[in-house]
């Protein structure tokens, strides 16, 4: 177990080596100079010239990429170049509503899918197991956009049970705010939720040990809750760590439709003002929770089922 922890651990840190070598890159293959974005369009060439050798911008790219990765070493992730402000400033002062609102739209799947998934496996091809898949894939179908400009328009403008945009202040105000974006962002991964808990507990209430479990006389509830789910719940877990991100890329649309002060915001804004620092940092956050995640659920799924650690010895 030991093993494939280091294993898996230096795998996830070749990843985020690669990750910062591909952003810094690509990063600077889109068009438009931050230098002149940063001074505007009447900056005089002398002036864009002296910003440019200020910030390091005028080193071959190699250079810039070394000097980096020692000050990225250090903790030091540079400074926004048009924020006028610390990286680690900017991101700090925007992390909090994205994580919450993925914390929250990943509570609002599993409060939706799973009742759903099992709802519709203890009957397969019955009424409700049709109802079930055909929502879910109409709900799959949807835009998230979409999704989300019309449950603002339904409780936010219509029947006004929650705010449309902004960030309110307060725990009753954060949930406020964030309810709509989480269900927007939770229902799609919901899709996802029902599909695999639903077919892999089918797999499994078919199993001799979920009979015998059933032949001494336990309720169905029982057998799912201590038996069943347990061993069904190990293809979700994985689904849903490699899903991480996709709910950190749906909150660069969500954050935008409902105008919410978060990272999704800002790296988009950062995109448009080609602000190099910024946008390899959140790359690099993004791509460092994915990597995490995924670790954890291996480890949760080697706590979950013993043979996944004998198999892994």
């Amino acid at each position: 177990m030991i093993g494939y922890l280091v294993r898996r651990v230096g795998t996830s840190l070749l990843v985020l080596l690669g990750l910062v070598l591909a952003t810094f890159l690509i990063v600077r293959l889109v068009p438009g100079d931050p230098v002149q974005a940063l001074l505007g369009a009447r900056a005089t060439p002398q002036a864009v010239a002296q910003a440019r050798q200020a910030l390091g911008l005028e080193e071959p790219v190699l250079q810039q990429l070394w000097s980096y990765f020692v000050h990225l070493l250090t903790g030091d992730l540079g400074t926004s170049i048009p924020l006028q402000e610390p990286v680690s400033s900017a991101i700090g002062s925007r992390l909090a509503p994205s994580v919450l609102l993925i914390v929250y739209g990943l509570v609002v799947a599993l409060v939706v899918g799973v009742p759903l998934a099992v709802v519709a496996a203890l009957r397969p091809r019955g009424v409700v197991d049709h109802l079930v898949r055909f929502t879910t894939t109409f709900a799959f179908a949807m835009p998230t956009f979409w999704l989300g400009l019309m449950l603002a328009l339904l409780f936010g403008l219509r029947l006004g049970w929650f705010p449309v945009s902004g960030y309110e202040s307060g725990f009753g105000g954060v949930l406020r705010s964030l309810t709509l974006p989480a269900i927007t962002l939770g229902l799609s991964l919901a899709v996802v939720v029902v599909r695999t808990l639903r077919t892999s507990l089918i797999d499994v209430m078919r199993t001799e040990y979920v009979e015998a479990a059933r032949s001494r006389g336990m309720s169905t509830t029982r057998v799912v809750v201590r038996h069943a789910l347990r061993n069904a719940v190990m293809p979700t877990i994985t689904l849903l760590s490699v899903d991480i991100g996709f709910l950190i890329g749906g909150t660069v649309v969500i954050e935008s439709v409902f105008r919410l002060p978060g990272l999704g915001t800002l790296l988009l804004s950062s995109v448009q003002r080609r602000d190099y620092p910024l946008i390899q940092a959140i790359t690099l956050l993004a791509g460092a929770a994915v990597v995490v995640v995924g670790l954890c659920a291996d480890l949760l799924q080697a706590v979950l089922d013993p043979r996944v650690r004998l198999g892994r010895s």
